[in-house]
């Protein structure tokens, strides 16, 4: 197994290779902006976190995504649509109250598994 973006003052690593599977958590991105700036900003977080074990987005298999309003899941499936290609993966959408310190705070999260064959 092996562990990546480690953050000790969290005491969580951002991705975990166990086998053939990866492990990648707490994507967020663009904090303080609209949905849909924030939606880019946690995809574009996992595509970075995917590149560390040399994957990509259509290497993902299921993904938790977690809103703070889970009636915006149309804005992400629009956005989904456009960076997954129709290589979709499974996915489980919930609403959550996040905790955040700021104004604004995160309106949007995925955690995500990958697939390494």
């Amino acid at each position: 197994m092996k562990r990546y973006d480690i953050n000790e003052d969290w005491a969580l690593s951002g991705v975990i290779e166990a086998g053939n599977f990866v492990f990648v958590g707490y994507c967020v991105g663009n904090i303080g902006q609209s949905i849909e700036q924030q939606i880019v900003g946690a995809l574009d977080q996992l595509e970075e976190r995917l590149k560390l074990v040399d994957l990509s987005l259509t290497d993902v298999v299921k993904m938790d995504v977690l809103f703070k309003d889970v009636f915006d899941i149309p804005i992400m499936e629009k956005i989904l649509k456009e960076k997954f290609h129709r290589k979709f993966p499974v996915r489980k959408s919930i609403q959550t109250a996040f905790a955040h310190s700021g104004e604004v705070g995160i309106l949007f999260q995925i955690d995500a598994i990958a697939f390494k064959g």
